[in-house]
């Protein structure tokens, strides 16, 4: 039960309750509702704050938002370039949280005061496929290594020097961990440390790095507050702890890192190349067939990818054929008269795809919508509603991708599947279906965003 004194929330944008705060000691959290407003310092990488399709994204903007929400404020967000300046930030009282993938190390405890742990991660030696791999640290001595100052990875590596002398490495004032990754992928460097959530993110879009051997235990990610925060720190492990029962925590993990879990090094390098050769002869078909259906035509051109890799005359050994693997039956219920016709195909499966999400209950919201249109779109309706039956009878939440991808391949297990009305469906496979076009997506559209940054830039 909620807390005495907090009263539910409804956050739209997630679409699901987290709770407002209570009357506490006057002190930093009294000063931020009073101001109307919460400052929040952060970084700008793909796994803390950035600019998505329709403005800042990412895990830690979107936590931060939740918890605003909550106390009933805006959120003002500093966005810094170094895990130095951000913890400067707040150690010098110009924000009122630090929300910037920060790991809570024994060090840190010292000089810093930190909120909840919410998130586990592992440092990870990461280095480029092709080039001879360390496998521990004497054979790290032999590389060159460089990684962000002022990050947990150097106290790491400072306290592995006490067993291996000989370990050395450059502290890059002026690089993130993001920018190191990219540099050990253009081989400018051998290898560099970073945190594996990160390193799960960024090998998307540089395949050809290799976690080469983790350096540490599991860690803990954790805010960092302000010294004169006792009843704000109260508040967040309340708020954390309502957030996690209600489902937040798993939700935007899913939202942010869903994707992630499937990653295939040579699928990725042929997906980057085609994004150039093969692309440009189909974008205009996605986006007007996109439009009309009122779809994101980065999602359609990633879902045809899936099914064909962009080849109008592909075709199964089960007889769906084309751009969007159409079969026979439902290329004539969408108007399809040749399914080999790129055009006619886009479509069609547009249209296709559009009809599933219009048979969808009111109450699956948000980009859930998008993901249980594509999972119907793969195994069936029909079936999809029956893993929704499943989901209530297991006490999940029929509503929620989070949920239904842990039920759907339940459908393939007889105990579960034979008192379902359309019985056994290969359920794994609709699953595997819609992370890979959320991971094609996603690495499309960080391409497509580079690429609009480079025209931007001045000659």
């Amino acid at each position: 039960m909620p807390t005495p004194g907090f009263k539910h929330l409804l956050v739209m944008w997630v679409g699901i309750g987290v709770l407002s705060g209570c009357d506490r000691p006057p002190d930093l959290l009294e000063a931020i509702r009073s101001d109307g407003k919460l400052i929040v310092v952060t970084r700008n990488a793909p796994t803390t704050y950035y600019q998505g399709r329709e403005g800042p994204e990412g895990y830690e903007y979107s936590l931060v938002s939740a918890l605003a929400e909550s106390l009933e404020v805006e959120v003002e967000f500093k966005v810094l370039d170094s895990v130095e300046g951000v913890l400067a930030t707040v150690a010098n009282g110009e924000a009122h949280l630090a929300a910037a993938g920060i790991t809570r190390t024994e060090s840190r405890n010292g000089r810093f005061r930190f909120g909840p742990e919410y998130f586990p991660v592992q440092q990870e030696v990461v280095c480029r496929r092709g080039e001879p791999l360390p496998k521990s640290p004497i054979e790290l001595t032999e590389k060159a290594l460089r990684v962000a100052a002022g990050t947990s990875y150097l106290e790491r590596l400072k306290a592995l020097q006490q067993e291996h002398p000989n370990l050395a490495w450059e502290a890059d004032a002026g690089q993130g961990s993001e920018q190191l990754l990219y540099k050990v992928w253009k081989r400018e460097i051998d290898c560099t440390v970073a945190d594996s959530n990160i390193v799960a993110i960024n090998r998307r879009y540089l395949p050809e790095l290799l976690v080469a051997f983790p350096i540490s235990e599991q860690q803990q990610l954790a805010w960092v507050l302000p010294e004169n925060a006792d009843a704000f720190e109260a508040y967040l492990h309340e708020w954390f702890q309502e957030a996690k029962e209600a489902g937040l925590m798993a939700r935007l993990y899913e939202r942010y890192y869903g994707y992630a879990e499937i990653f295939d090094y040579v699928d990725m390098r042929v997906f980057m190349r085609r994004i150039e050769s093969r692309l440009p002869r189909y974008e205009t078909m996605f986006r007007e067939a996109a439009e009309h259906h009122q779809l994101p035509w980065t999602l359609l051109a990633a879902q045809a990818y899936q099914e064909s890799h962009w080849n109008p005359r592909a075709k199964s050994p089960t007889g769906v054929r084309g751009m969007m693997m159409l079969t026979l039956n439902t290329a004539k219920e969408v108007g399809v008269a040749s399914r080999l016709d790129p055009a006619q195909s886009v479509r069609g499966g547009a249209k296709y795809l559009s009809q599933m999400m219009k048979r969808l209950p009111e109450s699956v919201q948000g980009e859930d919508r998008l993901w249980f249109a594509l999972a119907a779109y793969n195994v069936g309706f029909a079936h999809l509603r029956d893993a929704r039956t499943l989901a209530e009878r297991l006490g999940r939440n029929p509503d929620r991708w989070v949920d239904l991808k842990e039920v759907l391949p339940l459908l393939a297990e007889k105990e579960h599947y034979r008192d379902l009305p359309y019985g056994y469906a290969r359920g794994w496979e609709p699953v595997d279906y819609v992370q890979r076009i959320r991971d094609y997506r996603n690495v499309f559209e960080r391409q497509l965003l580079q690429k609009s940054v480079t025209a931007a830039e001045p000659n």
